[in-house]
């Protein structure tokens, strides 16, 4: 299929995560609420998913004591010994509290568990992969690409949505922590991928500076190859974007032929690494035009016709798969 330039908006990941905090309250018992130790499973439940939360303890059994579970105020479970209890997380932008009270022999402890989902969005595009004027679509990473990934965490606390500028984030590269593009405030990492792979993982925590408050995301991003469309330049219109030229394409008088790399790189399509070798015929052909080599004019004499074979290999002499070509036939 050929790029054109209204095919997509641009591709965005949003990961959700979900947001725990728990909050030791002790009544009369002689325990320390430190002794109980709170377990979530999963982890990081995404939204409607079903949440165990275990209680364990190092100090003293809970088999034989009774542990009540409350969620948003409403008791839910009594009974001797419930150590864990199961509750679906709730919708994103909503919490759901769970409070749990042991009922000790000389008095009680109580454990409270809110559940928070937030919101975090990966954006990713090819900082050097060029696409054409006015394409709606980002510019995707091909081999030996510059890419940039921004992170987009909604985290909320009792002030409000916390600034990402505020956040420390902690990026990893196919699983290997990366220190230097790690930090406060970096919710943007940077990256050449490796042109023997076909894409690279890459995922960020990001925490609030208290320790309080995190999320996780990752992002699997996969190399694209590099492609041609052709476009006629029209005189009064100029290029006419709307309409890649396909085979069959009938050439009337004197014509201008466009060619348009996508996600070849570099993005300035004038850097002297580019190099354009047009074609008729299997020819090579220096009818381009000098400060515009992806043009190539043409001109049908007057009583010819027939079919010609139009085609062009595009070639980055500085990447070592930096190649692209594109071939059709035109009438005339």
């Amino acid at each position: 299929m050929k790029p054109k330039i209204s095919l997509y908006s641009g591709i965005r990941v949003a990961i959700i995560a979900i947001l725990v905090f728990v909050f030791p309250f002790q009544g009369n018992a002689a325990i320390s609420p430190s002794a109980i130790s709170v377990d979530l499973s999963p982890q990081s439940p995404s939204a409607g998913e079903n949440t165990t939360i275990t209680l364990s303890s190092y100090a003293t059994s809970l088999d034989s004591i009774s542990i009540s579970w409350f969620v948003n105020g409403k008791k839910v479970s009594s009974e001797i010994g419930g150590k864990s209890f199961t509750v679906a997380a709730p919708a994103v932008g909503s919490t759901t509290t769970v409070r749990v009270v042991l009922a000790f022999p000389d008095g009680e402890l109580e454990k409270k568990v809110v559940i928070s989902p937030a919101v975090m969005v990966l954006l990713y595009e090819a900082t050097d992969s060029h696409v054409p004027p006015f394409y709606r679509g980002k510019a995707l990473p091909t081999a030996d690409s510059e890419i940039k990934v921004v992170a987009m965490p909604e985290i909320k606390n009792a002030s409000g949505i916390v600034s990402p500028k505020n956040i420390v984030y902690a990026w990893k590269k196919n699983y290997t922590n990366d220190a230097e593009g790690s930090g406060y405030g970096k919710n943007f990492f940077t990256f050449t991928n490796d042109y023997l792979e076909n894409g690279d993982t890459v995922s960020v925590t990001a925490s609030t500076t208290d320790g309080q408050r995190s999320l996780e995301a990752s992002l699997d991003i996969r190399v694209s190859q590099p492609q041609i469309s052709f476009y006629k330049n029209d005189a009064i219109l100029g290029t006419i974007w709307e309409q890649a030229l396909k085979g069959g394409h009938k050439i009337l008088g004197d014509e201008i032929i466009v060619a348009e790399p996508y996600f070849i790189s570099p993005k300035e399509l004038r850097s002297p690494s580019l190099v354009w070798n047009w074609f008729i015929n299997g020819n090579l052909t220096n009818n381009i035009l000098d400060y515009r080599k992806n043009w190539l004019p043409v001109k049908v004499e007057s009583g010819v016709s027939g079919v010609s074979t139009l085609s062009l290999e595009l070639e980055n002499n500085e990447q070592l798969l930096g190649t692209a070509s594109k071939q059709i036939n035109v009438e005339f």
